[in-house]
């Protein structure tokens, strides 16, 4: 039994030494950090993005969602990833101020950051941010609108969280185009739906107190599309309604399916699997040392008018899109690692 004791106690230390180096190498700190607010469809959809970013360069991407769309619990969420050893980070900005302050501690310890999906207030911290140009993209939708309205009527303006700055963006670019037009005006405003259910009940209250005087809809965020969708493909299967046209934004299946069978005119194709995997991208060509031309850039991840003739092709325009920036991004936007 002498003899066995010391083996025992080897084979023992052996073990202990194999644990703490398996558990070493399962908690270092992915390079990349991506981080969404909350859980949402347009997060889903741009997580998707870093996940796949993530598979074609071989970098480890660490991926976390938040519980609410504040820059306070982004604030908590990601001082604690930034302790971790993560080098670089993907953020959604919870308020366009706000996130300028967590931006800057980030940088002052040596650590990337990339915004995407709204721009943080400038100036800002932020190497780039990859998004969609918000106002404009909103000021085409409704300019497409007014032109399918004949350039005369009434519209209902759908808001979506009106909390988020790309809701209130959207918003002045939708007033700004509608002041243009003398004969189109906006007859009412609705806003703060953060789930479908809510965006149901609010345009479900608005025509049937209004349905008479509104000419056009046009929401400007996912909840408020989708609902927007299902129900005028329930009120243009009657023949007697008054035919009401609109413009939404993103692309769920409810939508798409609407535009196909004629209920709904069209939707903007925005670009969440972009900003995911561009913004990733982006992360990781500067932890190999590429340098920004300039000290904030902001990256237009583009849009795409989506309506019947274009339905079931629209997402290889958008595509096109992500594969043209990818490109430019050696070009365009970065310089190349010093030679050594």
């Amino acid at each position: 039994m002498k003899k066995i004791i010391p083996l025992i106690v080897l084979l023992a230390l052996v073990a202990a030494v194999v644990i703490v180096t398996v558990t070493r190498k399962k908690t270092a700190a992915e390079p990349i950090a991506w981080y969404g607010s909350m859980p949402h469809p347009y997060i889903t959809e741009v997580q998707a993005g870093a996940a796949a970013c993530e598979k074609d360069l071989g970098t480890a991407i660490y991926r976390m969602v938040g519980q609410e769309w504040t820059q306070d619990n982004e604030n908590v969420n990601v001082e604690a990833l930034s302790t971790k050893g993560h080098k670089a980070f993907s953020i959604y900005p919870g308020d366009a101020a706000g996130a300028n302050g967590l931006f800057s501690q980030l940088k002052r310890k040596g650590q990337f950051v990339v915004a995407y999906g709204c721009e943080p207030a400038l100036p800002t911290p932020a190497s780039f941010t990859v998004a969609t140009d918000i106002k404009d993209a909103a000021m085409f939708a409704a300019e497409e609108l007014i032109k399918i309205m004949g350039d005369k009527g009434n519209i209902l303006n759908v808001l979506e969280i009106v909390t988020d700055v790309n809701t209130r963006k959207r918003d002045e670019g939708i007033n700004e185009v509608v002041a243009k037009h003398p004969n189109v005006k906006i007859i009412q405003t609705i806003g703060d739906m953060a789930q479908v259910s809510e965006a149901t009940n609010k345009i479900q209250s608005a025509l049937a107190a209004r349905a008479g005087k509104i000419d056009g809809i046009i929401t400007t965020g996912y909840n408020p599309t989708i609902a927007a969708a299902a129900i005028l493909t329930e009120w243009h299967k009657n023949p007697a309604r008054k035919r009401i046209r609109f413009v939404g934004i993103d692309t769920g299946p409810t939508v798409l399916q609407a535009i196909r069978d004629g209920s709904i005119d069209a939707t903007l194709a925005q670009n969440p699997f972009g900003h995911g995997y561009i913004s990733c991208v982006i992360l990781k060509m500067m932890l190999d040392g590429w340098t920004p031309k300039q000290d904030y850039q902001f990256i237009n991840a583009g849009i795409v008018l989506v309506n019947k003739d274009n339905v079931d092709a629209y997402p290889q325009d958008v595509r096109k899109i992500t594969d043209q920036i990818l490109i430019d991004l050696k070009t365009r936007y970065l310089n190349a690692p010093k030679a050594h």
